[in-house]
């Protein structure tokens, strides 16, 4: 394999990646706005500071999932799913400045999607054991069926 080939099939993976550590970047400027003003809005300052803490402590499992799930099953659907995923951080970030109960819904999507990853890890990684020890790749079929999960991660 060459390094074009390498990057094509990491390529989705990377940008998700990039957008992720922005929006990390965004967070932290939140907290540290929040904590210049902290002697008006302690609470403010809480909830953000709560919020983020919150965001970085799943923040290493996401990258792990989605890159295990990109790289042992397909890209384009755990790109996606990291998108989502990165959406609803959002929403529940959001919703935890203003009242955690607000946060709530982020939060449980927020699991389905990580959820979605691990079952494709696990799928991903099954299929290869398979193609490996027993000559059978059903790869070309898990892949259609990946494909056309990713969508369901849209329905509330």
């Amino acid at each position: 394999m060459d390094s074009n080939d390498v990057i094509e099939h990491i390529f989705l993976l990377v940008i998700v990646t990039i957008i992720s550590v922005l929006q990390n970047a965004f967070f932290a400027t939140k907290v540290e706005r929040e904590g210049k003003v902290q002697n008006t809005r302690a609470s403010a300052f809480e909830r953000v500071s709560c919020a983020n803490r919150n965001c970085m402590d799943a923040y290493p499992t996401f990258l792990a999932m989605m890159w295990c799930a990109g790289l042992c099953l397909k890209q384009a659907p755990a790109a996606f799913a990291g998108i989502v995923y990165l959406g609803v951080r959002q929403k529940y970030f959001v919703g935890y400045m203003g009242q955690t109960c607000q946060s709530t819904p982020g939060y449980l999507f927020g699991k389905r999607v990580l959820g979605f990853l691990l079952l494709m890890c696990i799928v991903g990684i099954f299929n290869y054991l398979l193609a490996r020890y027993f000559g059978s790749d059903y790869k070309e079929y898990v892949d259609t069926i990946a494909n056309a999960a990713s969508a369901l991660l849209l329905i509330p």
